[in-house]
């Protein structure tokens, strides 16, 4: 399990040069004039973890299998939007399927790259997107709770229900915030999301600055940064035109060439941590001789889920997980010393999956 995020923004902020470099491919055309990405183009990425090949390496596994991030390119989107403005409806049904939303705000000036506002403003550019977006959310929400608020009234227990959560969207939308502000419980998330608001996706602000300021942001992205902490959001900084060089770098050049530059990491690395965080995700493993692997589930998952992830019949039949935690395994150099050390454990169905958890599945057939 990954998740899909779709990369939106409005034209020319370096969307499809941020996608080329995060997938390491040309499949997106970067061009400096608006609408030069007309179908959305998707990637999958691998998501770079350490700590895989460190257990493949003690667990002397044949394979190395990561788990993987989808990324979709999505068509720049204009003022109006919500009207059919530009590509305004193809960018709206494209957004609609994505898990969250990488938002790409311009935060550098380049007077050879054109801007469709006319200025640099990224906190204004992320206010635009998000107003066409929320005036798409209400005027669809609008239009899809009327006849639920007719079947709710004559008493149907599925419609009342359906239309609560309906009216907590509407009431934010109508008072220009987006739906992903409403206040849930947990039973409330899972049909809450169903309802199919752009806005109540999570959102990550992706500040695009220029190469100088990679390491250290500037003043645009520091804008960026305090939008983002009003809103609760996520935000990371990237230079895309680095991105798109590191791509192009054989593996063993890209640590002197990211060193050379004050970089630790290539942008994608903090750009996955972001996202993960975002949804609240998180990584286990499978180790052995045959092959060592990265599994994602939600944060809060029991173990028959995680088993699940694997495979549906792992779930239905679970009867307990052989776990040990990552840094226990790489302190005794494997199951065996783990085992020895008394930190290889039994867990069932109760258990709640760990960050880095080496994990075991038994299951009846």
């Amino acid at each position: 399990m990954g998740f899909k995020c779709g990369i939106v923004g409005l034209p020319n902020v370096g969307k499809s040069t941020l996608f080329n470099a995060l997938t390491q491919t040309a499949a997106a055309q970067a061009a400096n004039y608006p609408f030069c990405t007309i179908e959305p183009n998707v990637g999958d990425v691998a998501v770079p973890d350490p700590r895989l090949e460190k257990l493949a390496a003690i667990a002397r596994s044949a394979e190395i299998i990561p788990t993987r991030i989808t990324f979709v390119d999505i068509a720049g989107l204009v003022r109006g939007a919500s009207k059919g403005e530009g590509l305004g409806n193809q960018f709206l049904a494209n957004i609609r399927e994505v898990d969250a939303i990488a938002h790409v705000l311009r935060c550098f000036e380049d007077d050879d790259i054109t801007h469709v506002e006319g200025k640099i403003d990224p906190v204004g550019d992320a206010e635009t997107v998000e107003t066409e977006l929320m005036l798409a959310d209400l005027e669809s929400l609008e239009r899809r709770a009327t006849p639920i608020e007719k079947k709710a009234k004559s008493g149907d227990k599925e419609s009342k229900e359906a239309f609560a959560l309906m009216s907590k969207a509407l009431v934010l939308l109508r008072d220009g915030k987006p739906a992903r502000l409403a206040e849930l419980s947990n039973e409330e998330r899972g049909p809450y999301s169903q309802l199919g608001l752009m806005t109540a996706k999570p959102v990550l602000y992706v500040c695009n600055v220029e190469e100088g300021a990679a390491a250290t942001g500037n003043e645009y992205s520091k804008a960026v940064e305090e939008m983002a902490k009003r809103q609760g959001a996520g935000w990371v900084v990237i230079s895309a035109r680095i991105e798109e060089e590191v791509a192009q770098l054989a593996a063993e050049e890209r640590a002197d060439f990211l060193g050379s530059i004050g970089l630790e990491e290539p942008g994608l690395n903090r750009l996955i941590r972001a996202g993960y965080d975002l949804l609240g995700l998180i990584t286990f493993f499978t180790a052995g001789p045959k092959e060592a692997r990265a599994w994602t589930v939600t944060k809060g998952s029991r173990a028959p889920q995680g088993a699940g992830v694997i495979h549906t019949d792992f779930e239905k039949g679970f009867i307990r997980a052989e776990t040990i935690a990552y840094g226990d395994y790489v302190a005794g150099n494997g199951e065996a010393g783990a085992r020895d050390a008394g930190k290889f454990r039994l867990e069932g169905k109760d258990y709640v999956v760990q960050d880095g958890d080496v994990m075991h599945f038994r299951f009846a057939t």
